[in-house]
């Protein structure tokens, strides 16, 4: 069984930065691949950012440049470095996993290949 806990969200004003933190317990393989998705009110959840095991990246076009995403695989633990944050970037960021995958730059990050979700970290972005 694997755990979620997403950290680390809150309100900042455009241009800020944000760190979100997304702990990791439970069966390792289904972890290997892990990735970050927001959705604000009243639209579709969108994919943000996706990890590999062996740390290779792929970020959706509106957050390229801005945000990071990286992990610390022998604490268990996946963050989301978040720079000139933009009144659209507010949103529920939640942190997600699953078994292992391959990842290129233009990988897509498509939440029904994973079935393993956090609780959610809300991120809200003042103009």
């Amino acid at each position: 069984q694997v755990q979620l806990v997403e950290s680390g969200g809150g309100s900042v004003q455009t241009g800020g930065s944000l760190r979100l933190s997304c702990v990791v317990s439970g069966d390792a393989y289904s972890t290997r691949c892990m990735a970050w998705f927001r959705q604000a009110p009243g639209k579709e959840r969108e994919g943000v950012a996706v990890i590999s095991h062996s740390g290779t990246t792929s970020y959706a076009d509106s957050v390229k440049g801005r945000f990071t995403i990286s992990r610390d695989s022998p604490k268990n633990i996946m963050y989301l470095q978040m720079n000139s944050l933009k009144p659209e970037d507010t949103a529920m960021y939640y942190c997600a996993a699953r078994g292992p995958c391959w990842v290129s730059p233009s990988t897509p990050i498509i939440g029904s290949e994973y079935i393993n979700w956090g609780q959610g970290t809300q991120v809200t972005v003042a103009s």
